[in-house]
């Protein structure tokens, strides 16, 4: 007996018993989006590999341990894309969106790919909305997107959120700060895990982020960011806050935060539903001035977020905060012979053109089959036509809650259902 071929692990099914929880939250997304003048973009899953390894660069974990790469049947090498913003760019540019000098408010919903331990709300499939905004530079931009984001799990229901936020400066202060990292974990490289110890020269700020218990406890006392921001970089810093501050949104500035892409500068944010527990963040972004230009492109601002839509749809179901799908009427056409399942044909599209969900049987079932078909589908009414029937020219309309039965004209049977031609 040949072995039944299961899904690949850290992949997932999404059936149409959960379907209605992916639909709910993306037209949340998409009515959000819409109200902020925001517009969609859909790029491909797969791009070349120098795109990632320009973009998100070679010191991170996802270049080095998580993307998906191969070599097409042309020799080229193809990353599925692990993030979407790299991609973003790439048609922003490719398109010479900026040839217009406007604001390019976007987002996009979409699998992305990362060799990664399955866990909960984490997969190596999986699902993000996210948002960039390319050719704004004012602080005011952040607060936008911020906002954005934070309104989006406010109007879902979540509340116990907690936004954290910290600047990472740019290439002009990063450097300094970078150095001073340099010297601070040297003298206790010994006690950083080997991945730290192989970032330390090349990505310091990344061990700041590691969760890894020896790294927390030696990166205690660290040098802050900052403290060694030059005063462009803490001007639009202090900016933020009081943009935030305007918005009634909390805060906490987190110094460890310093996000995992190499592209970020500026601001750095991350919402987090602590309920969650270890995996609680469910939120993450900041700004890119510097993207564009690794990627070939003009001296571009941008700025933007990305949210794991199986991570979101976790703390959904932990408070109960996805409501079921809205009731439509139902209908099952109940036939006996193939005459009687032409007029349940037509039957059944004049109930769908008035937007009526209506089914009727497909697998030759007996009457009593049918009718217990039409229990199983939650049926309001029960359509039936027989040999009587037909020869009436009227079906048999059963009410399938109070066990009421009508003889109704085949012509009527859908404004009767619909309550068209009741007074």
């Amino acid at each position: 007996m040949l072995r039944i071929l299961q899904a690949l692990r850290g992949t997932q099914d999404i059936l149409p018993d959960n379907i209605y929880k992916w639909n709910h939250v993306e037209s949340v997304i998409k009515e959000l989006c819409a109200l902020y003048g925001y517009s969609e973009i859909r790029t491909p899953m797969f791009e070349d590999t120098k795109l990632f390894l320009r973009g998100i660069g070679d010191t991170t974990d996802v270049v080095a341990k998580e993307m998906y790469t191969f070599e097409d049947r042309g020799g080229r090498s193809i990353t599925l894309r692990p993030e979407n913003t790299a991609a973003v760019v790439r048609s922003y540019l490719e398109h010479k969106l900026y040839g217009d000098q406007q604001v390019h408010k976007l987002f996009y919903i979409g699998s992305m790919f990362r060799y990664d331990r399955p866990q909960a709300g984490r997969y190596r499939e999986f699902h993000q909305f996210g948002v960039e905004v390319l050719g704004a530079s004012s602080p005011a931009a952040d607060a936008e997107v911020i906002n954005l984001a934070y309104t989006l799990f406010k109007t879902l229901g979540l509340k116990e959120l907690e936004l954290h936020i910290n600047s990472i400066g740019d290439y002009k202060c990063r450097p300094i700060y970078r150095q001073k990292l340099i010297e601070f974990f040297e003298e206790k490289e010994d006690q950083l895990c080997d991945d730290c110890q192989a970032r330390l020269h090349k990505n310091p700020l990344r061990i700041l982020d590691c969760k890894e218990d020896s790294c927390r406890r030696a990166s205690a006392g660290a040098p802050k960011i900052t403290d060694y921001l030059c005063d462009e970089c803490e001007k639009k810093f202090e900016a933020v806050k009081r943009y935030l501050a305007a918005l009634e949104i909390p805060y906490l500035v987190d110094s460890r935060l310093v996000r995992g892409l190499d592209y970020y500068t500026n601001t750095a944010f991350e919402i987090q539903y602590p309920p969650l527990g270890a995996q609680s963040a469910i939120c993450g972004g900041g700004r890119y001035d510097g993207l564009v230009e690794d990627v070939g492109g003009p001296s571009t601002p941008g700025i933007g977020f990305a949210v794991g839509l199986e991570r979101l749809l976790l703390a959904l179901e932990m408070q109960k905060l996805i409501p079921e799908p809205a009731n439509r009427k139902k209908v099952y056409i109940v036939t006996l012979g193939e005459d009687a399942v032409v007029e349940g044909i037509k039957i059944q599209q004049h109930l769908r053109d008035k937007g009526v969900i209506a089914e009727i049987d497909l697998q030759d079932r007996s009457i009593k089959g049918q009718m217990k078909q039409a229990g199983k589908n939650n049926a309001e009414y029960t359509v039936i036509i027989g040999a009587n029937e037909m020869e009436k020219k009227e079906a048999a309309v059963k009410n399938m809650e109070n066990g009421k039965q009508q003889d109704i004209p085949f012509l009527k049977v859908s404004d009767f259902i619909t309550g068209s031609s009741r007074q």
